[in-house]
Parts: C-alpha cells; structure tokens; sequence
C-alpha cells in the first residue's frame, strides 16, 4: 500500500519559526548532499557540511528493487488437461515488463510525478529547492517535499519490506516509519534514491514504482489497476484511464474507482496530471479536450478481482482449493524454513499444478448437494465426497454440502449478522484435519472396523474362523502388552436384533457385528490393531494429548493419536474423511499405503518446475492380508450391510459401512483397484439421529448405498479398476484348528480330546438329552468348527432324560413298539387313521410322531400311524 500524503500545497507561505527550522533543515540536506557528491543549484549561505558528515556515514545507502508480491495461479485437470483452478496471492499484482506498460502511463507517471525523471540522479535539485523550507520544515505536502519517482520506489520497497515482517506488531512500526514525514526519514530516502539511480536504469526504476505502487481496494502495481478499474490490461489504456491511475497513487483510499464517491476527488489529480501531459507534449490538443471531457463513469468497468478459492473457477472445488495452498506453502522447494517458505509463496508467481480432475469433481459436487441438501433446517447435516487414486494418494476429488464460506456463521454469539455466513455455508473443510481448516472430524463407525480385521488376519487368524456375537460384558483387554482392566464393565451392543450366536469372521464381517469383532480384538492386542491402523495413514483429525492422558504435553503423543479405550475397535475415534478414503485406498493397493497429495508440480515465476509433493508409498501390510480383507468385504456391497452397492460398470468392489450408536454419523468408504471413495453423511453439531428423519433420497441413514454407488461410478469412468487377486484358501483359513466331535464321551475323554487339540474345556453344564446321564450331548462352537488355538469350547452334558426316536417306518405294530420301548420309550400309542396302502405293506408302519431322529423325552408318547388297504381304510385282520 502507497503512504497517504497530505493536501498542502506546495506554495503554501511559512511562518518565521518554520523558516528557520526549514533552514536548518535544508542545511542537513546540503550538508548531505555534498557529503555524497551532489552540489546544490543555489548557494545557502553559512551552510557547512562538517557538522553532518556523522548523521550522514550512519545512513544506509543501499536498497534493492527486488521481487515484489505477485499473484499464484493454481490449475487443476479436465479431461486430463490442464485448467485455472484459481489465483491466489497476498497481495493483487501482476509483475510486467516495461514494453508492457502503455507509453500513457509512463508519461503519466513522469509528467505528473517527476518532470526530470532522466535527467536527475535519483534527487531533483530543482524540485527540493522549490519544495524547500517549507517541505522540511515539517510540512512536507502532497509533493512528499520534492519527491522524485525514485524516492517514490524507495518509499514503497520500504513499505513492502515492513509488510513482508514476521509479527504484525513489527509490520506495524516498520510501516510507520517508512511513511514517517521527517527530516530523518526524508533525508534516508533520498540518500538510498541516489544508491537506486547508480545501480538501476531509468527503465527499471520506472517499471519497478509502477510494479510496486499500491493502487487502492487491495490492488498493487499497473496491470492489476488497470484489470481491476477499467477490464483492460495496463498495454492498451486511453490518456484519461492512465491519469486516473496515477491519480491515485497520492492518495489511494480517497482517490481510488472502487466507488463512485471517490471520483470527484479523482478527477481533481487525474487533471492536473492531463495538463501535464499536454504541456510535456505527451498529449495532443484533440487527445487532451477528450481526456479532460470524459467522467470516471464513461470509463471505469469495475472488475472484481479473481482472488483466493472463493472465486475459484471449478463448481465446488473451493475447499480443495483452500486445501492445496495450504499444502503448497508447507513443500521444501519453496524454502528450508516455514519462515522461507511463506515469503516465497507470498512473494508469488508460483503456478500449481494440482491433483483435482474438476470434471469429475463437479459432478461429485452436484451428488452430495442432492443427498445432502445444505438448506437442512432440521438439524446441522454435513455431507463430503473424497476419492483418493490407489497407487498414488493423489486426491482426485473432495467436496461437501456447504458452499465455502470464510466468514464467521450467524449462529455464533457475537457475529454481525450483516457480516456473516448464511447456514447454506462454512469455512471449516469437512474433508480434512483441523490443522489445514477441517474441524473435530467424525466418529467413524464400523468402518474402522477393518483395521481389527487386517490385524486379525496379520496375527495369523482367518475368515472361516467362528466368534460369537452373542453379546456379553467384557472385564478387560490387551493393552501394549498388558492386560487391562475395564471399569465398569463393556457390553457392547449389536447394532440390530438377530446378530448374536457364533459366526464366521467373513460373515460378521460383512454383517458388522459389533460383540463379534469386540471379541476379535480380545484375542489381539489393541495397541497392535493401532499400529495396523497407523501404518494405513489414520490418525485424529484434531488430536488433544490432554484427553489421552499426555496432559498438555505434545511431545507424549503417539504417532496416530488414536485413543485406546475399549470401544475404539468399533469407531469412536474422530477421524477425516480424505484419511480414511487414504487408507482404504492402501488396502486397495495391495497393502502399499500412499499418503495423500494434492500437488503434482510447481513452476515458479522463471517457469522452472520444482516438482510437486513427493509421492510417499510404503508396504503398509502384506499383500495376502490385503486380498483376503478385501474378499471378505467384497460381500458388504452384495449381501451385507450395503447391498447393491456394487456400481453397476460391474468393476471389482468392496466397501465398508460405518454408523455410530446414535446414529448421527453415516459412513460408507469402499474401493476399486484402481480408485478409493469414502463417502459421509452426519451431523456437524447436534445428535440427530438418520434413521428418524428423511431427505431426498429416503430416510438419511439408507441412502448412503446408492450415495456412495453414484460417486464410485462417476470416478470409474475415467479410471477404471481391475479385478483383485483372490486370497488363497490357506489365507482364507489361517491357522485355526477344527473343533473335534466328543458326543458321546465323558467329560474326562471329552477334556482330554479338546486340550490335546488346543482347546480349552469350558463347562456348560448338563441339559436334557439322549444318551447315558454325564455323557457329552454337544459342544459350542459346535464340531467341525474353525477356531484359533486356545480358544474355549464350551462343553453340555446330558441328563439321560431324552432318547432319539428310532426308526421305524415299514416295521409291524410289534416290531415297532419292541425297538420304540428298546430305546427308552414306554408309551406307544396306534392311530385308528391309516395312510392307503398297497396291499403288501398293510398294518406296518407308516409314520411316527415324533419323528425318527427326533430327541424328544423318555416320558413321551409315541404316535405310530399304520398302512391300510387301498382307500386307507383299517384292514380286516391288522391288530
């Protein structure tokens, strides 16, 4: 930004007093100008320099143009081409050349700024004279006190300096003091104008001040003016546009276009300016009558500056935009210190080639508008889409349901609420840690689920195995290596009636049940399941060492900040949707995680590529635990808890679905080979649940299957997925052991049988049943089984009180009641009701109620059913 000068004029008389402080004044400036070799054009008379050599050698004589802030150009693809994304910048500048700046605004500047300008030395004698006592004496006016466009550029590197300082207290002083109107302040600035003029042509003094010079409304330099004032590049401006410019300058937060307010005062300058112009010859007589005829409303077209991702050109893509600048800053080819790096971004002209295909994005972008309406009244519903390229990280889409927004909601107590966002808006990006703009993060459910299922499978374990479902509180667990106590007791819930009993873990898996992998994770440690889940990318959105038991020190944390209680393994940590898009992408890839990135390379303002983030992939889990998760969730979008899910391309799927206890977070993140989606639906605030409240697409909590379905189908047109590898059947199996059959023994035989296989021996008691009382009737898990070494099976005895029904179908009456009262049963019973017979097999037995085969108590009575003639009526001579 340029200094504000006063109005005095340059001929305004001075009073004695101001005389003679102008006076010696003027004698430090003579005194300083022959110290540096310049003679003054008039004789002061008493005037010596020895007094002022001292003040003079403790000025600086050096400063240099350097590069000045620009504007950074971030690109995304379509159809893989490169498009604009957005620009962004710290301050609004296009840097150019002097070829191409209009000779209308070099004369402009010369004639209304500095008359000399080449034919002085960076001082203009002639104009300090004139300017003189009154100048130094402390009214310095709107001339600066003779001020040439060298001291201009001096004042305005200083300016620029002050502002590119760490804190903004010292941007603050430094600023001050380079406006300052002093003799001290005046008398640096010429001393480094001389420094300039020695070591800069005339052409890059005078392209450097119209580069640097601030332009009013957030606007630097000659080309942003010119685009943002007039819709015209700063080549091809008319007199009148060029000396609206210049009029500025002097005054940019009185005189600047922005608003019709401003023009009059405008005009005022722009004229002087003209007549200067004309009087240098600059301006022909017919050009100056119409220069000084026109009014700022015939010419000013007011362009709003394309600035930030707000004016990001790609529908939706703002916060991804938002995102990658924040990412871009933090790459080490802009700098080897966070301190280089945000100066080098800040001074600009950076051109970022991003990972967004804003093609598919925008379509994404128009999905979660539709099944995540932001209009919502009911309750604060948030919605994201993120697709993560397998073999790369890169993130190829992100977006939400809010419209980008930086302005503080109108809900927060306090906001103006003529100056906030509207409920349809936010400046918090969903997708990501709190770190780069994203918020708390999201409980994820049961898709963190996968994370005891790969670690299940690491330890060796495998799909066939059988685990209950059956729910049951649970005392402790393996924490790091110890066992831990719970207090109080868990008892986690399945999510729906008709979950419990045993199962294998592909089966509890696709269903996600939660006891079922509560007791996987028994058998596992959970600092390992956490490890599992670390080498896959996931960590805390918003980490908090405090909660973790770390207090307030950071340097405690783990690496994934994941908090171990005992729920952890069924989703309540708060995680970002583009993490675990991330890691299922890694499961995807064979196991071969790679960590997100957004920029694929870097060009700087000398249009050499720096290259983007370094793509970081490393061999998360085996390839083997990979496939063989991957076949047991393939069954999630087919007969599982996201059926039909499958997109209907018919490319090789599998999926993960994820709802929290209250229902309030919906997740469903699953996986082609090629491109993985993770998609959410939930409550930003507030604990409404989805299952009790409907939205375009049905009840919230069922529309996450065709949501997801949609916007996996949309990436898979432009990157299409082969088919996984299937696991191989020893995977599959892992390395349980089958329950052996021990009905019939005793206990002592069926405890040796079971700890000679690995089993342990668990006593269910005794129950009703066949065979001799304290013999084994059945085990659970029951034989045949698959379960891990050490597991428990427990074992029921029977009473002795229930037989098997014989059979004794096409046996006669007697032969019938002697096997029936041979097995224990004492009460036989004949109908009077036959079945037709054939004539051979008359008054033999046609059916037996209860049936053979049947356990049923010794007490019961057995009804036997006989073959009759023909028409099934009784035959003369059965008994």
């Amino acid at each position: 930004m340029s200094a504000q000068k006063t109005s005095a004029s340059r001929t305004k008389p001075v009073s004695a007093v101001g005389a003679f402080i102008g006076f010696v004044g003027f004698s430090v400036l003579a005194g300083l100008l022959v110290t540096i070799g310049v003679t003054p054009a008039i004789a002061v008379a008493g005037v010596t320099t020895t007094s002022t050599i001292g003040v003079f050698e403790s000025l600086p004589e050096y400063i240099e143009i350097g590069e000045l802030p620009q504007r950074n150009e971030v690109l995304a693809y379509q159809n893989g081409q490169p498009v604009h994304l957005a620009t962004v910048y710290d301050q609004n500048r296009q840097e150019l050349k002097f070829d191409q700046i209009s000779d209308q605004l070099k004369n402009a500047a010369i004639d209304g700024e500095d008359k000399r300008f080449y034919d002085h030395g960076g001082v203009d004698m002639t104009s300090l004279v004139r300017a003189g006592v009154g100048s130094l004496a402390g009214g310095l006016g709107e001339s600066g006190g003779g001020s040439t466009l060298t001291m201009q550029l001096v004042r305005n590197i200083k300016m620029q300096q002050a502002l590119e300082l760490p804190t903004l207290e010292e941007q603050q002083k430094a600023y001050k003091d380079a406006v300052e109107q002093t003799i001290p302040r005046k008398l640096e600035e010429m001393k480094l104008a001389i420094g300039l003029a020695k070591k800069y042509s005339k052409k890059e003094i005078l392209t450097g001040y119209l580069n640097i010079a601030y332009f009013g409304d957030q606007t630097y330099g000659v080309q942003a003016a010119a685009q943002h004032y007039f819709n015209k590049n700063a080549t091809d401006l008319t007199p009148q546009e060029a000396a609206s410019i210049l009029a500025i300058v002097q005054s940019p937060n009185t005189r600047n276009l922005s608003d019709p307010k401003y023009y009059d005062a405008n005009v005022a300058r722009r004229d002087v300016i003209l007549k200067s112009m004309y009087a240098q010859k600059h301006l022909t007589k017919e050009q100056f009558d119409t220069a000084i005829a026109s009014k700022p409303a015939d010419y000013v077209h007011l362009t709003a500056p394309t600035q930030g991702c707000k004016a990001s050109a790609g529908f939706g893509s703002q916060f991804f935009c938002d995102y990658a600048v924040q990412v871009v800053k933090e790459l080490p080819q802009l700098g080897s210190t966070d301190k280089e790096r945000k100066a080098a971004w800040r001074n600009g002209g950076y051109t970022v080639q991003t990972t967004l295909d804003v093609g598919l994005n925008n379509q994404q972008k128009d999905l979660i508008d539709s099944y995540a309406p932001n209009t919502e009244a009911r309750f604060k519903l948030g919605g994201t889409i993120d697709s993560v390229e397998a073999d790369t990280g890169r993130v190829i889409t992100m977006v939400q349901n809010k419209n980008y927004n930086q302005l503080v909601g109108c809900d927060v107590q306090g906001a103006d609420p003529n100056a906030c966002a509207p409920s349809t808006d936010s400046g918090i990006n969903f997708n990501v840690d709190s770190k780069y703009g994203g918020g708390e993060g999201f409980q994820t459910g049961s898709t963190f689920k996968v994370f005891t299922l790969l670690n299940w499978l690491q330890n060796g374990h495998g799909l066939n195995e059988t685990v209950s479902g059956t729910t049951r509180a649970f005392t402790s667990y393996e924490v790091c290596g110890s066992r831990s106590g719970i207090s109080p007791v868990y008892t986690p819930k399945n999510d729906s009636a008709g979950e419990g009993g045993n199962m294998s873990v592909e089966s509890a898996t696709y269903r996600s049940v939660n006891v079922a992998f509560v007791n996987m994770a028994q058998k596992l440690d959970y600092c390992d399941i956490r490890k599992t889940a670390d080498s896959l990318g996931i960590h805390l959105a918003n980490p908090r060492p405090s909660e973790q038991g770390y207090g307030d020190d950071m340097s405690k944390k783990t690496t994934t900040d994941i908090m171990l209680n005992p729920s952890a393994v069924l989703g309540t940590n708060y995680i970002a949707p583009l993490t675990m898009a991330a890691a299922y992408a890694g499961i995807a890839n064979n196991g071969t995680f790679c960590r997100p990135i957004v920029i694929d390379n870097v060009t700087n303002a000398e249009g050499k590529a720096l290259g983007g983030q370094q793509k970081e992939c490393t061999q998360a889990i085996d390839p083997s635990v990979a496939q063989t998760a991957i076949y047991a969730m393939k069954k999630v979008l087919t007969v599982g808890t996201a059926g039909g899910g499958r997109t209907p391309d018919g490319y090789d799927e599998f999926g993960k679905t994820g709802t929290t206890d209250e229902a309030d977070q919906i997740w469903l993140v699953g996986s082609t080979s090629k491109i993985a989606t993770a998609t959410w639906l939930g409550n930003i605030e507030g604990k409404q649940s989805l299952r009790k409240v409907a939205g375009p697409h049905g009840l919230y909590s069922l529309s996450r299957t065709s949501l997801w379905r949609q916007a996996q189908s949309i990436v898979n047109t432009q990157y299409a997925g082969a088919p996984f590898q299937a696991p191989s059947s020893s995977s599959i199996r892992g390395n349980s052991i089958t329950v052996p059959d021990v009905a019939g023994k005793t206990t002592d035989e069926a405890r040796a049988t079971l700890s000679g296989a690995g089993f342990t021996y668990v006593d269910g008691g005794t129950q009703p049943g066949a065979g001799t009382a304290g013999t084994v009737l059945s085990t659970s898990p029951a034989s045949g089984s698959a379960l891990s070494k050490g597991s428990s099976v427990t074992v029921y005895t029977t009473d002795g009180s229930q037989s098997t029904v014989p059979e004794v179908a096409g046996k006669s009456v007697g032969d019938a009641r002697s096997a029936l009262n041979g097995a224990g049963y004492g009460n036989v019973s004949v109908s009077d009701q036959y079945q037709p017979g054939d004539g051979k097999n008359q008054c033999k037995v046609a059916a037996v109620d209860p049936g053979a085969g049947t356990a049923a108590s010794k007490d019961t009575t057995i009804n036997l059913t006989l073959f009759g003639n023909k028409d099934g009526k009784a035959p003369k001579d059965c008994k």
